[in-house]
């Protein structure tokens, strides 16, 4: 099954989809402009938000929230830290109105737009100022009001899954379903900030595309982009990567992000994997079988024979290039005979034989 972003077919046979991750890295307007404008010019699909109201989501305004920075670029040494949930929150939390200006600057550039919801009135914003899809994150996988109106949108529902089992997984999918929606694409979403190697888990993606009839995604939480291009050699139809202006910021995922001058390579490496899976159909090309013949093998005489010789009693060998009779017809010629005198070292073709 496929589904339709933007133009852009995603599913099936369809190239991967990309999508940057610019929610947890602006701070403000003015950066989430830059992250756009930054994913349009190195190619992604997509451009995705959160739309975060932290006055409504976070009770405990002292929660303390526990991620990595990096400390060195040139060896790559992290540090644990941790800082209030709700200033993290709150530092990238924007007015309706910079929401509608953000959507805008991405049509303006071609790049779909799209965010993580958290509550009805989210939605009800996304659906307002055109968006095409709708992300609900993990932590809302049990949120079944929430999912029943996103269902009743128009929106394609991109479905995070991150600690949530199989079970909860097809509940909300029945959810969705039972609530009459249809457009649904599944993210296999490691937890963790970044994420483990054990924790990523990506033969789950070839589990889940087996299991629903929908497009299924990898969401990144890892730095560099190995795992996405695993991710997209298990099949994987879109994959969403986090980017930043600057690893060196001192806040949440920006340890595991990308950078401008990476994405280009990012988009790059991407497509060059699928040119390289090629199709499930062993489908040589005309240049492909003409080379092999360079390689392969032919009949040639290693001794001078004459007219009216039995080729099994006469002295050949199979020796490079595969211009003329071929080793896979040694059977079938062994019993002829030579139609006229053949000299030493002679290429065999079918016209020499009676």
């Amino acid at each position: 099954m496929s589904l339709i972003i933007n133009g852009r077919e995603i599913g099936g046979e369809f190239p991967c989809f990309i999508t940057f991750e610019a929610g947890p890295t602006h701070d403000g307007f003015d950066t989430a402009c830059k992250l756009i404008e930054h994913s349009a010019n190195n190619g992604a699909d997509a451009i995705k938000f959160q739309i975060l109201d932290p006055e409504r989501l976070v009770a405990d305004k002292n929660q303390l929230f526990e991620f990595e920075v990096l400390v060195n670029r040139e060896t790559g040494e992290t540090k644990k830290t941790s800082a209030r949930l709700y200033d993290l929150l709150k530092s990238r939390s924007l007015e309706k109105q910079q929401w509608k200006e953000l959507k805008s600057y991405a049509d303006e550039l071609n790049l779909a737009f799209f965010a993580t919801a958290g509550f009805e009135d989210e939605i009800e914003l996304l659906e307002e100022i055109g968006c095409q899809s709708v992300k609900i994150a993990s932590a809302d996988l049990n949120h079944i009001p929430l999912l029943r109106l996103a269902a009743q949108s128009n929106m394609v529902i991109q479905l995070d899954t991150g600690s949530a089992s199989l079970g909860e997984v097809e509940r909300a999918m029945d959810v969705i379903g039972q609530a009459g929606g249809s457009k649904v694409i599944i993210h296999q979403c490691p937890s963790g900030y970044p994420a483990y190697l054990e924790s990523i888990n990506l033969n789950m993606i070839t589990t889940l595309k087996t299991m629903f009839n929908c497009p299924v995604a990898f969401s990144d939480h890892t730095p560099g982009w190995e795992m996405d291009i695993a991710a997209v050699a298990l099949g994987a139809d879109l994959v969403e990567k986090t980017i930043t202006l600057d690893r060196m910021t001192p806040s949440v995922e920006h340890v595991m992000s990308i950078e401008p001058q990476q994405m280009a390579e990012f988009v790059r490496s991407i497509k060059n994997v699928e040119i390289a899976l090629g199709n499930r159909r062993r489908v040589l090309s005309t240049e492909q079988i003409t080379n092999r013949l360079a390689v392969r093998r032919s009949l040639f005489l290693a001794e001078s024979a004459k007219s009216g010789a039995l080729l099994q009693e006469c002295s050949w060998v199979y020796r490079r290039p595969g211009f003329g009779i071929g080793p896979e017809h040694h059977d079938k010629i062994m019993k002829t005979r030579l139609k006229n005198d053949i000299h030493k070292g002679a290429l065999l073709k079918w016209n020499d034989l009676a």
